[in-house]
């Protein structure tokens, strides 16, 4: 009998994977580093791509006025850069599932807020 591949966890809107960023450019982050989902399942297993906002804990983002502040569940803070939207083939860049589960919904709601206010998509 053959090797059974091993089942990957499909990402889901609101989860926070680790995904790896590399290659970069300029400003862009580098390196494995978690991100917010933002694509619901569907799309994300349908696609193989993911969407979403990278998230660091570089203190300087705290007044970063496009990044979101997280709470994390042993009191540390993340920020999630909203000025930085991605899309990435998830199961080749190595999407898994981070420490952190998944947002709360009022952190992605403020998340694609802002992404709304750089980049107008709601309006009509």
């Amino acid at each position: 009998m053959g090797a059974v591949a091993k089942a990957v966890a499909v990402p889901d809107r609101a989860d926070i994977i680790w995904i790896q960023h590399d290659p970069q450019a300029g400003k862009e982050m580098k390196g494995m580093h978690p991100m917010l989902v933002v694509s619901p399942r569907a799309f994300n297993e349908r696609t193989g791509i993911v969407i979403g906002f990278p998230m660091t804990h570089a203190e300087f983002n705290a007044d970063n006025p496009f990044a979101v502040a997280v709470l994390g569940p042993k009191g540390e803070v993340g920020y999630v850069l909203c000025h930085q939207p991605k899309s990435f083939d998830w199961r080749m860049r190595g999407g898994g599932k981070h420490p952190w589960g998944r947002a709360p919904a009022n952190i992605l709601r403020a998340a694609l807020e802002k992404l709304d206010a750089i980049c107008g998509v709601c309006d009509g």
